[in-house]
Order: structure tokens, then sequence, then C-alpha cells
């Protein structure tokens, strides 16, 4: 795909720039004191399976959205330039996101959604330090048990919320990375005989 097609076919996030696909709604109201919510739309597929066109997966106040969105962001943003994507910016209205970033957000905001100022800061660079992968099957095992927005406090959410809020932030400048990891199949138990 060149740097043309991938732009051509996305919006704000990675979103699919076509009707009817499945993404996260980010709506930020203008007001600062309102809430913004993040929002599972299926898309007209989801409607035909019996599903819901959408489900709210969070509330937050704009204090924790303030605090979460940037890290947010620039997460994103890596991953889109990586990819040859077009980035995006958080705006007033209505923000779409990429189906896996949406899963990605909703567990940063479950983990933030009750902390505090300092908590905060650590749930970012942990939230950061998390793989895509682990960040999605954090989604699929918090979504399952309690990924309504009244669920706040139950099952997995207070787990994210302890297991990312416990810890230090990271000195500036020092966001640790994890190490490259070989290919499953290049290990020495997969290796054949010599």
């Amino acid at each position: 795909m060149t740097q043309r097609e991938a732009t051509a076919t996305t919006v704000d996030f990675g979103a699919p720039d076509k009707f009817g696909a499945h993404v996260f709604r980010v709506e930020i109201p203008v007001g600062r004191n309102e809430p913004v919510l993040i929002v599972e739309d299926y898309g007209y597929r989801g409607h035909e399976a019996g599903v819901p066109r959408d489900e709210q997966r969070v509330v937050l106040t704009r204090r924790i959205w303030s605090a979460i969105a940037d890290v947010a962001r620039r997460e994103f943003n890596d991953r889109l330039k990586a990819a040859k994507a077009t980035t995006g910016r958080w705006h007033s209205g209505t923000n779409l996101v990429d189906r896996l970033l949406g899963k990605e957000l909703c567990v940063l905001a479950w983990a933030a959604e009750t902390a505090n100022d300092e908590q905060l800061a650590v749930i970012g660079s942990r939230w950061a330090a998390l793989r895509p992968e682990e960040r999605w099957w954090l989604f699929a095992m918090t979504v399952a048990e309690a990924g309504m927005p009244d669920d706040t406090q139950r099952g997995w959410r207070r787990a994210l919320f302890s297991a990312l809020s416990d810890g230090e932030k990271p000195a500036r400048g020092r966001r640790r990375r994890r190490p490259v990891e070989d290919d499953l199949f290049r290990l020495p138990l997969f290796r054949e005989a010599e």
C-alpha cells in the first residue's frame, strides 16, 4: 500500500473510511465539564448478526481523559506512521479509532477511570510498555465480564487498575522498551537435528 492509498482509506486514528466498518468512536464534547464517551461501533455487520449497533464501553471525566489522551495519541501515531498511514489528533466531536486501537484505548481508559493524578502518570507509562497483543487480550478478558460503563470496579476492570497503577513512573525520557523476541520457530526447540 502506498502512502497515498493509506491516506485515502483511513480517517482520524486509522479508522477505515468506509460505511459500516467496525470502529470505536471517542465522543469529546465541546463543554469542558462534560464527560468523554468511548463507544464500540460494530458497523452494519454487527446489526445483521443480532448484535446491537454499538455499545458504550466507558465514560470518563474530562480530567481523566485529559491525562490519558496524549499518551494514547503518541502511541497510536507512532504505530500509524510505521504503517505509513495518516496520523490523527483528538478534536471536539466524534473521533474515529481503528477497531484494534480502540480496544487498546479501552484498556487504558478502564485502568485510569478511578485513578488520582499520581496514579495516572504511572498507568500511562505502564500501558505504553505493553505490547498491542497484550492490550487486545486484556480487552477481551475485561469486556467478557465487565465491559459496560456501569461495571467500574468489577472483575478485570479492578484488576487493570491495580496492575497498571502499581509502581513508579519511569524517569522522563527513559521509556523502557521490551527486548525483541526471536521468532518462535527459530528457537532451539524447533531446530532440525544437525
